[in-house]
């Protein structure tokens, strides 16, 4: 990878240069390490009108066709999964280690898995022989998909929307994160080399108010699907109210983990230092409160604070390093901000931010590093109990009983996610039916099926994303009666 990476925006099937470019910064040494374009409305509108010129003959393809065209895809990125592990990791600051064991493989599954299975979902049909007719289903695709993916699992989330997109007939014009943007580039150019038809995928990269906005108001783009804050979330909904345009919206969390005191203690303090901690604590679905029965508390957090001690912190190439940076200044400015309200509002840090030092060499001095953070002694009310943080800080309270945890779990705007630590089934199905979010984990974390609905309720979003839930998503059902 060049130490200098000059984006283009991909549209109609070429690499097209921008004359506005925007700064993106290695997060482990703060210094600027890639070009961006700022694009604007009419890059936007060549983008669609390219889409648009290219929807008909992509969706009068076979669906087999179309899955052809992506298993290609899916062979090359996975030949070049180290390029692209180094990239992803220089650009969003995870570990390479990381990025090459979750995040490359798991793009060439979004790519392979939704290309074997989209095609056996479309049509559904059925005989009514009292009536004398014949029903049946097709799903029809919408014409341009606006994709909007975030800066934490880059290429991860671009193709778990990009995929089914595809694969359902549709054309598409994504905007990757302006912060994360370069391997998506990298994958334009892995589209190029598969002789991906030209026009049924576009980037168009730049900022949310400019590229964003354009995206999302443009008349011809009648559905599109958003990963990212809550606060964006809600300003999409609002401007495309009045198009009627379908959204798929998956925003922010507060995910709970609750631990009873007959838990396997040793397995769920390692699940839980890698649902609190990994990627920096910048993913969706990570573990921000943590309840534990108060007979288990004292002990659960003597060993919850020396495993967050023993986390390596330190520049995403070294192959021991668990965290890496956050990746932005302003993100890491905000994240420690929260710790100080905790402090304001009567917590303890007990480790990590202002209590422990990163020890990091002095090359990354600049870099936007923090260690792990565990705060205690906050009311269920306060900024950190309440307020999504997205980085390396997790708050642990003790609780007495079942139905109390259930109560104060669900006491949040948020519900994406959550996790129950028990040896007890019965009581870990009782507590997970009664969870207000999307997704229960009992006695693991983000162990994910493509086949399993995805997504949130409450401000964690509305729709969810899998197999079918995409494929109703990005097509339209219309129902054909015929006479016999």
């Amino acid at each position: 990878m060049s130490d200098s990476v000059v984006v283009h925006n991909f549209i109609g099937g070429s690499m097209v240069p921008c004359q506005r470019l925007l700064d993106s910064h290695d997060p482990s040494t703060g210094k600027v390490w890639a070009k961006i374009p700022d694009s604007g409305k009419a890059e936007v509108d060549a983008a669609v009108k390219a889409a648009r010129a290219a929807f008909e003959g992509w969706s009068s393809k076979s669906a087999q066709t179309r899955a052809n065209h992506l298993l290609k895809v899916a062979d090359i990125l996975e030949s070049r999964l180290e390029e692209f592990a180094v990239a992803e990791s220089r650009d969003q600051g995870k570990p390479v280690w990381l990025a090459r064991m979750m995040d490359i493989p798991r793009s060439v599954l979004n790519l392979r898995h939704f290309a074997h299975a989209i095609p056996h979902h479309l049509n559904i049909s059925s005989i009514n022989p009292e009536a004398g007719v014949v029903n049946y289903t097709i799903r029809e695709p919408q014409g341009v998909a606006g994709l909007i993916s975030p800066w934490n699992l880059p290429l991860y989330l671009l193709t778990f929307k990009l995929a089914p997109a595809v694969m359902c007939g549709n054309t598409v014009v994504a905007k990757p994160s302006e912060m994360t943007s370069v391997t998506a580039y990298l994958f334009c150019k892995v589209l190029k080399d598969a002789d991906f038809p030209a026009g049924v995928i576009n980037m168009v990269f730049g900022l949310g108010p400019t590229t964003g906005e354009a995206l999302v108001t443009h008349p011809e783009v009648p559905l599109v699907s958003f990963t990212g804050s809550t606060l964006t979330g809600k300003y999409i909904a609002q401007a495309t109210a009045p198009m009627f345009k379908k959204l798929s919206l998956e925003m922010g969390g507060k995910n709970a983990a609750v631990v009873f005191d007959d838990c396997d203690i040793e397995s769920c303090l390692a699940t839980l230092k890698r649902s609190s901690f990994i990627n920096s604590g910048q993913i969706c679905l990570c573990t921000s409160r943590i309840f534990v029965q108060r007979s288990l508390y004292e002990a659960f957090l003597e060993k919850f604070v020396a495993l967050a001690r023993e986390v390596k912190v330190g520049p995403p190439s070294e192959k021991d390093v668990f965290m890496g940076p956050l990746n932005s200044k302003p993100h890491l400015e905000k994240v420690l901000r929260y710790v100080n309200y905790a402090v304001e509002d009567g917590g303890q840090v007990l480790c990590g931010q202002g209590v422990d030092s990163c020890d990091l060499p002095s090359q990354n001095k600049e870099g936007y590093f923090m260690r792990p953070t565990i705060i205690t002694g906050l009311k269920d009310n306060s900024r950190c109990m309440q307020e999504e943080i997205f980085g390396p800080v997790t708050c642990v309270t003790p609780f007495d009983t079942e139905e109390e945890v259930i109560c104060r779990a669900n006491d949040t705007q948020y519900g994406l996610c959550a996790s129950v630590f028990t040896s007890n089934l019965a009581r870990g199905h009782r507590v997970a039916h009664k969870l207000k979010v999307g997704t229960v984990w009992t006695n693991c974390w983000l162990v994910r099926d493509l086949d399993m609905p995805f997504g949130g309720v409450k401000t964690s979003g509305m729709g969810r994303e899998s197999t079918q839930d995409s494929l109703e998503f990005y097509t339209e059902a219309k129902t054909i009666c015929t006479k016999i």
